[in-house]
């Protein structure tokens, strides 16, 4: 890994010395039909523009959070999945479902028709005159509860949500964005369990009336790409935090700035944050999205064929035919995210997120297959100086 070295923190970590203003966000550069514009109920707004790409589904853009009683700011210029591969545990079949497949193509049916019951709540919007996104609030239970304020109060989150149908799964592609600014992307598999059957326990699971039928175990390897631009702007600073101390009464924190592009793995305690070192909230502090990624089997394949399974986080420098995280197409691009880590100084960072999930079939699967869901969360750090609830 190519990573620079900072130095430990004892306690805190400071802003920078000089900041910009404060810039309030311009409004998304799409036309009004292709935006998502809500005011939660406490007050927070969220905005941003949306698209279908035949590969990934729905890509979202200029995606913009104004806290209550706050600023508009900037958080991602682009986000979008990069992959759903399904290895089998006996080696084969080994499916790249949107690279291979694709997740919102209309003319082969994987981008799913939605109806009033798939989104009972919200708006339904259209891509080609089929409607195929679900925008709508939801409740969100315990945004806080506070003995010493004498208050609790419930919040709400704008869901935005697409289904697409590969094979025998349908895949809910979700973006959950929270009256507190945090974002928590999910991948929702349901539908059918696969058909795929075999006579020993040593790669499945028995389904069934006894011991004789065994349903297949196989991992959901989910990838999704984030082009950061905390606070508008794409000259960012990405940060790893570790803190030190593991069976001892006291812990260090060590900050490690990932200068040039970067495989990264997931570790307890660990985190990252994508900076504006040019942006402070009114405290002072550099304003920031820290990402959370703490729920994945960390599936690993066979070098030879999935290096880019090797590791949980990619941060790599921005390049526009970079999209996929494996069997990337693009000319005179590299095919997949392991290739993009060269080592190149990193100023305008994309955040790979890779999130495993080994599926281990059981009765309760057979039809209909209850959804299992994987993801992670960022979250604003210091971008407001106080807590935003009412």
């Amino acid at each position: 890994m190519l990573i620079a070295v900072v130095g430990l923190l004892a306690l805190w970590v400071p802003g920078p010395a000089s900041a910009a203003p404060a810039r309030a966000a311009a409004a998304p550069s799409c036309p009004v039909a292709d935006r998502i514009d809500t005011t939660l109920k406490n007050g927070a707004r969220w905005q941003m523009c949306w698209d279908i790409d035949r590969n990934t589904g729905a890509v979202l853009s200029d995606v913009t959070y104004t806290p209550n009683r706050g600023a508009p700011t900037r958080v991602l210029a682009s986000a979008s999945l990069a992959e759903v591969h399904v290895p089998y545990d006996s080696g084969q079949p080994r499916f790249y479902d949107v690279s291979s497949i694709g997740f919102g193509d209309l003319e082969q049916a994987t981008l799913t028709r939605l109806s009033a019951k798939d989104c009972p709540d919200g708006r339904l919007r259209d891509f080609r005159a089929t409607p195929v996104l679900c925008v709508e609030e939801q409740p969100r239970p315990f945004a806080y509860k506070s003995a010493v304020e004498k208050g609790v109060l419930h919040g709400t989150d704008l869901v935005v949500f697409s289904v697409s149908e590969i094979g025998w799964y349908d895949y809910i592609t979700e973006w959950r964005f929270s009256d507190d600014g945090s974002i928590t992307p999910r991948s929702g598999a349901t539908g059918s369990l696969s058909p795929f059957q075999f006579s020993d326990a040593g790669s499945g699971w028995p389904t069934g009336v006894g011991s004789t039928r065994f349903s297949e175990n196989h991992s959901h390897n989910v990838f999704w790409r984030l082009d950061f631009d905390v606070d508008g702007q794409s000259k960012n600073t990405v940060e790893q935090y570790d803190f030190l101390g593991s069976g001892t009464a006291t812990r260090t924190t060590k900050r490690t700035v990932l200068s040039r592009e970067t495989a990264a793995d997931l570790a307890p305690t660990r985190f990252w944050r994508v900076v504006n070192p040019t942006a402070e909230n009114s405290d002072g502090h550099a304003k920031s999205w820290e990402i959370d990624n703490h729920h994945s089997d960390q599936y690993r394949g066979p070098r030879e064929t999935e290096e880019f399974t090797h590791h949980d986080m990619y941060f790599t420098q921005y390049r526009e035919c970079e999209r996929l995280a494996y069997g990337n197409t693009a000319p005179d691009c590299a095919t997949s995210v392991d290739k993009y880590t060269g080592g190149e100084k990193l100023t305008d960072p994309v955040a790979w997120v890779s999130v495993d999930f080994h599926h281990v079939p059981r009765d309760e699967d057979q039809d209909p297959m209850p959804t299992h869901w994987q993801g992670f969360t960022i979250v604003p750090r210091d971008v407001t100086a106080t807590s935003q609830l009412p």
